[in-house]
This record gives C-alpha cells, structure tokens and sequence, in this order.
C-alpha cells in the first residue's frame, strides 16, 4: 500500500494557503472592477442636488447653473 510521506504534516497548510490566495484575488479584482465602474459627479449634478436637498434657493441654482453652462 502506499504510504503519503510528506504530504501530511505540511501539505495540507500549503493547499490551505492556496486556496486562500485564489479565493483574496478574486474578491480583490471584483472589487476593482465595481471601483472603476464608479465616476465622478460632474459640476451641474452636484449642483441639482443640492438644489433638491433645499440647501440653495431657485435664484442661487440659475445663477450658478448658468455660471456652469458658460
């Protein structure tokens, strides 16, 4: 019968740590992958939003919106 000599005491850790390395690049490069989907928001978007939290009045938002489209 054969006998496993070596393969039992370190092997399993060795293959643990693989797995591990496989299954952390994975996450890694999904997460990437969402990150560099994300953008930045424009001027005017930041704007709008503002406007609709209440934070600026109608009058500020034209000015301002016009100030931007220039």
């Amino acid at each position: 019968m054969y006998e496993w000599h070596g393969f039992g005491g370190g092997m399993w850790v060795l293959w643990i740590l693989i797995v591990v390395a496989v299954v952390w690049l994975a996450t890694a490069a999904t997460r990437r992958d969402r990150d560099s989907g994300r953008r930045e928001k424009s001027a005017l978007e930041i704007l709008e939003e503002r406007y609709a939290r209440g934070e600026i009045d109608r009058d500020e938002y034209l000015q301002k919106r016009g100030d931007l489209k220039q």
